[in-house]
């Protein structure tokens, strides 16, 4: 760190996802939070009693502060585009949550208001900050495995949602997928197919909201490489995150991970190990503290920010032909996407 002033954030929202951005500006020596806004203001005075900030219930107190360089919102998904039109209107970077929302033409309206000014806009698109994902992409892209032919993606939760949060989801393309969609393009940032199955295997309650509880995607770019996703709302032995890479010089892979790689041979069985991370905020801990420290760097810097605002609007209008695929059993073109949804 430089002897340049520490940046003062704001935080929109108190509840877990909230704490982890909380916990992570704390733990990081360039960065204070200032100000903790939710409408459920025990919540954000339970968080501030903690950091020092201060806590209150009106956005507004936010943008009349006067002392703010920045906002991370992690509010519930319906506020996501007044808070990033109101922060950027008054020249505050964003860092927000995914998804932009879940209706697109107010994504692609916000987008058009948004497009006259230049501060960091930043998604929460964290995986492409975890240092394995992060190190597998570098090696693709430097041509180790030679041009990619084939991704394969795997994303399973350990246990379904909560029911209030299943409901008010948008529906597994919209709330889980689309993360894998993005580290997709990532990898392979000009998408042209989508062909995706949905099926209920196991959920009654996930099927009583006409949503999957198992899902698979099929993505193709526009070079021909081929994108398979994996999906699934339950894992019984955790949460299920693994990444391959393949090409004609070779396969890179990313395997789970556990608290330990110590393994137990007896003669009961041989390999024995411990559980993988139980969930996200376990997993991608260290993906989280990296994506704050790009957004504190776009900050000063004032560089783009990756992923932007039309990484965003691209992994939505994916999601959806996602979901149009599964309900009609058709392919779904979206070739331009990327181009068209760029800011």
């Amino acid at each position: 760190m430089t002897n340049e002033r520490l940046l003062r954030l704001a935080l929109f929202g108190s509840g877990r996802i909230g704490q982890v951005h909380a916990r992570n500006i704390a733990a990081n020596p360039e960065l204070e939070l200032a100000v903790i806004a939710d409408p459920f203001i025990d919540g954000a005075q339970r968080l501030a009693a903690d950091s020092g900030a201060q806590a209150v219930s009106d956005p507004e107190e936010v943008f009349s502060h006067g002392d703010i360089d920045g906002v991370v919102i992690g509010s519930p998904t319906n506020t996501h585009v007044d808070l990033i039109s109101r922060s950027v209107a008054r020249g505050l970077a964003v860092l927000c949550e995914k998804p932009i929302d879940l209706d697109i033409d107010t994504v692609r309206a916000c987008q058009e208001q948004i497009g006259g000014y230049s501060v960091p806009i930043m998604l929460g698109f964290n995986r492409r900050f975890d240092p394995a994902f992060a190190a597998m992409h570098r090696r693709v892209a430097a041509g180790e495995i030679g041009p990619l032919e084939q991704l394969t993606i795997t994303s399973r939760d350990p246990a379904p949602a909560p029911r209030d949060y299943i409901a008010a989801s948008g529906g597994i393309f919209r709330d889980m997928t689309i993360h894998d969609l993005d580290m997709a393009r990532f990898f392979v940032p000009d998408i042209v197919e989508v062909s995706a199955s949905g099926a209920n295997v196991f959920s009654e309650e996930i099927a009583d909201f006409d949503d999957y509880d198992s899902a698979i995607v099929t993505l193709r770019g526009s070079r021909g490489e081929l994108i398979s996703i994996t999906n699934s709302r339950h894992c019984s032995f955790g949460y299920d995150q693994r990444l391959e890479a393949f090409g004609p010089d070779g396969m890179l892979s990313a395997g789970n991970v556990a608290p330990t790689t110590v393994k137990k041979y007896g003669g009961a069985g041989t390999e024995h190990a411990d559980p993988y991370m139980p969930f996200f905020l376990e997993r991608y801990a260290q993906a989280y503290a990296a994506e704050l420290q790009a957004f504190a760097d776009s900050i000063r810097t004032g560089e783009p920010c990756s992923p932007d605002f039309g990484d965003g609007v691209t992994a939505l209008v994916l999601a959806n032909a996602a979901a149009e695929s599964a309900a009609t059993g058709r392919t779904v073109s979206v070739a331009g996407t990327a181009a068209a949804t760029a800011g």
